[in-house]
């Protein structure tokens, strides 16, 4: 630890050694920045400040229908965004800075120096930007925040509609495409249904469907079938007893009880006709005695027709004619019994054949629903795209509409562009105190890498250590009151010196301070 003081101890008496030099160098150092500070040009800031409202009614309104961007980050990406080298281009156009450019060279230093000078800062949460720019000009700084103002506004979010078309020609694209796949599956799907148009019914129904229900068809039909053949068999044998007994009373039973229908008819009615005669005129009339006589013929022509029936009766019994009216209906019956035979038989076969065809079409019955399934997979995924493709175009088009609505996002300018009156660059009160400091720290690094150079020995133990080589002797100065009295006047002029210079400094802050509050 001694070993480190002693250093520094030697370090500081070096440096004090050559501390007119150093006060020099100070003194220069702090005359020159001091007229730098002064010579700098004051600089004016130009501000403004916009507020950004993405708090629109059409929000609310359109939800569920539209896209809804998200104003409020476009909005800062677009703050983030904005100072670019397209819009400084545009900028340095609309504030006629580039007036008194020559080169290409001149112009990418402007385009520098106002990307760096260019601020725009998001102020609290509320979209609330505030843009400033600094020049020596006021009048031109102020131009320059108007023309950033308009291309803020104007690039608000003046790229949705670009992009909503640029969506829209991409979903068209897509619908195209699916629309071309919808109708390929369509004509496979179609072409499927031709070339197995035995396997599916109209309804729909597949081949193990139709199998069920055609047998069960068939087994009504067959059950049918059998009733009408038992029907049928029961009115043939009633036909057959009734045609034996119409025999048998023909050969056996007298003339009065064979039935012959026309004649009978005929008799029954000249009967009642006589009976109403008789009620009103009495038997010698000659009405009735007419009636008599037309009912005798009648009776007579029946006896002679009923022994023709009998005669033929017992030459041939089968072959005896019809002429009961309880066989002749059921002559009919019969006769109807064998038409709906006819037609259920034909039934039956049909659904037979029908039937088996089933059975065989079964058996290719699940690789054709396979195919179809897979088809109809193919179909509806294809169909499904396309009605989405459709309602998202729908919807691209009405976030386009709406992003382009006002009210979507408004720009409010809250404070216009306006340039301060008084220079807020450079800080000269701190310029010139930091500038005093930079030479006095000046003056210090002077005197201690002179100390360093030509080094200088205060005793012979630092000279020892300096050259490695044992101090035979030293001689001491003796110091008397002359001496110390002149090194005292020395101290004296330096400590002035050191106040002079910081005296005037302080003169000059104190100076610029009251031309500044009379500025004001």
């Amino acid at each position: 630890m001694d070993e480190v003081i002693n250093r520094i101890r030697i370090i500081l008496r070096g440096m004090w050694h050559r501390r007119w030099v150093g006060l020099l160098v100070a003194w220069v150092v702090a005359c020159a920045g001091a007229v730098l500070v002064l010579l700098v040009p004051d600089k004016y800031e130009a501000t403004a400040r916009v507020y950004v409202d993405t708090q629109s009614i059409l929000k609310p309104l359109m939800s569920g229908l539209v896209v809804e961007p998200n104003v409020d980050q476009q909005v800062m990406m677009l703050s983030r965004t904005l100072i670019s080298r397209p819009n400084i281009e545009k900028l340095i156009r609309m504030a006629d800075l580039d007036l008194g450019v020559r080169s290409k060279d001149a112009q990418d230093a402007l385009i520098d120096s106002l990307t760096r000078s260019l601020e725009i800062k998001n102020v609290g949460r509320d979209n609330l930007y505030s843009l400033s720019y600094r020049d020596t000009d006021p009048e031109k700084a102020k131009r320059v925040i108007q023309s950033f103002v308009s291309i803020f506004v104007e690039s608000s979010l003046g790229d949705n509609h670009k992009d909503s078309e640029v969506a829209k020609q991409f979903i068209d694209e897509q619908i195209k495409s699916y629309e071309g796949k919808l109708q390929e599956a369509e004509t496979r799907l179609k072409e499927f249904k031709l070339r197995n148009i035995d396997v599916e019914t109209s309804d729909g129904k597949g081949v193990v469907e139709q199998l069920g229900g055609i047998s069960a068809q068939l087994n009504q039909a067959e059950l049918e079938l059998r009733e009408a053949e038992n029907a049928r068999d029961s009115a043939k044998r009633q036909m057959d007893q009734e045609h034996a007994a119409h025999t048998r009373n023909l050969t056996q039973d007298s003339g009065s009880s064979v039935s012959t229908p026309d004649l009978d008819t005929r008799i029954e009615t000249q009967q009642r006709s006589l009976d109403a005669l008789l009620q009103r005129y009495t038997d010698q009339h000659p009405d009735v005695i007419s009636a008599k006589r037309l009912i005798q013929e009648l009776e007579a022509q029946k006896r002679i027709e009923v022994a023709a029936l009998r005669k033929a009766a017992l030459e041939n019994p089968d072959a005896a004619p019809l002429q009961s009216p309880a066989e002749q209906e059921m002559a009919r019956m019969l006769a109807n019994s064998e038409v709906q035979v006819a037609s259920l038989r034909a039934r039956v076969a049909e659904y037979t054949s029908r039937y088996q065809k089933a059975r065989e079409l079964l058996k290719t019955a699940p690789q054709v629903e396979a195919e179809f399934s897979q088809l109809n997979r193919d179909y509806d995924v294809n169909k499904k795209n396309y009605i989405d493709m459709v309602a998202r175009r729908e919807s691209a088009t009405i976030s386009g509409e709406l992003g382009s609505a006002a009210g979507v996002a408004e720009f409010r300018l809250i404070d216009p562009p306006r340039a301060s009156s008084k220079p807020v660059a450079p800080n000269r009160l701190l310029l010139l105190p930091l500038t005093l400091m930079a030479a006095i720290a000046a003056g210090v690094a002077v005197s201690f890498l002179l100390s360093q150079i030509r080094a200088v020995f205060f005793d012979a133990r630092s000279l020892g250590d300096a050259f490695g080589l044992p101090v035979l002797g030293a001689v001491t100065l003796q110091v008397d009151d002359a001496l110390l009295a002149a090194r005292k006047t020395e101290l004296k002029k330096f400590l002035g010196v050191f106040g002079a210079l910081v005296l005037l400094y302080v003169i000059g802050m104190a100076v610029m301070v009251y031309l500044a509050g009379r500025a004001g």
